[in-house]
């Protein structure tokens, strides 16, 4: 910068002001300082220019894993909604010591040049997380179970499994059996909970749960092991991958979709449809729930006043659903 004030004949604060657009400058010496920039391939550094405004134009997204289709889902969502304002995006891997820094959500925020921070939750959150004294950024948390001091965007995921199940009681099944999600998780977690309570609500008997860990190989092996000890005649799996384990469980025992069980999985992922037969499911918008956490997490610069949005999940009818076999 002192360069380009002695080629243009200028002072290094005139320089400063053209370089971050500030008014106050005369057409003459705004030409020649671009000149000199020109001329010596001068480049602005942003980072530096961030640190003096305290304005990096980056969105933070803290996670503890990618692997489920939701948070992928919605991180794409979060990364094409900030690129649309001009903003870049940093993964902060909540599960690497260097990240929380021995110290859960706040130290990984601490650490980071980010304007705001969105998190993906996938698993419980740590105590640290859970009850911040203070967030050194504005906060978005996707799950419904966010910090007080922090905003939340989620689907209802309740009332999505609530309708699933009605839907399966409602074509005459006695019961509606549950692959669930893995124990950590709070997705899985809010699925089972309300799978059961919708069953008790119904006075209808409560089946054990079968456990995977979203993964359609996971499917497989819990209807499988399902299997060997009882005959469903309607199973609902905590997401569609594991759905689609069972459906090759199911074949392998000859046991027919929808005739002798109907299967409903959860998520609405890009092949549901192209099962066979396709799949009923819940569809949870996780691309619009991402954008949505963008939005939240920008408004925050202005309004830091936490605020809780929830997005209605709905149930897509497809073919693997029909009424039980006559008994």
């Amino acid at each position: 910068m002192g360069d380009v004030a002695r080629l243009a004949g200028v002072s290094a604060q005139t320089v400063s002001r053209v370089v971050n657009g500030e008014p106050y400058v005369t057409d003459e010496k705004r030409e020649a300082v671009l000149a000199a920039m020109r001329n010596l391939k001068y480049q602005p550094n942003a980072a530096a220019r961030a640190m003096k405004r305290g304005d990096f134009k980056t969105i933070g997204v803290l996670y503890r894993s990618l692997h489920p289709v939701g948070n992928r889902k919605a991180l794409e969502g979060i990364v094409d909604a900030a690129a649309a304002h001009s903003y870049s995006t940093l993964l902060i891997p909540m599960g690497s010591t260097q990240a929380s820094g021995g110290g859960g959500m706040p130290s990984a925020l601490e650490q980071s040049a980010i304007d705001v921070a969105i998190v993906i939750v996938s698993s419980s959150l740590s105590g640290a997380a859970e009850r911040p004294k203070a967030l050194p950024v504005p906060t978005v948390v996707l799950s419904s179970h966010a910090p007080k001091l922090a905003s939340s965007v989620s689907i209802d995921e309740a009332a999505g499994t609530r309708e699933a199940v009605a839907h399966l009681l409602g074509l005459g099944h006695l019961t509606v059996h549950h692959i669930a999600g893995p124990e950590r998780s709070l997705p899985a977690r809010n699925r089972e909970d309300a799978w059961r309570a919708a069953l008790i609500e119904a006075g209808r008997p409560v089946p054990d749960v079968v456990r995977g860990d979203w993964s359609a190989e996971s499917g497989y092996h819990a209807t499988r092991a399902l299997l060997k000890t009882q005959r469903p005649s309607a199973l609902f799996a905590g997401n569609d991958q594991m759905a689609l384990g069972a459906y090759r469980a199911l074949f392998e025992a000859g046991v027919r979709i929808p005739e002798d069980v109907s299967v409903v999985g959860c998520d609405n992922i890009d092949e549901a449809g192209s099962f066979s037969p396709p799949l009923t499911t819940m569809l949870m918008d996780w691309d619009l729930i991402g954008r949505q956490a963008l939005q939240v997490a920008l408004g925050m610069l202005d309004d830091p006043t936490p605020t809780i949005l929830t997005t209605p999940s709905t149930l897509i009818v497809r073919a693997s659903t029909a009424p039980p076999p006559a008994r």
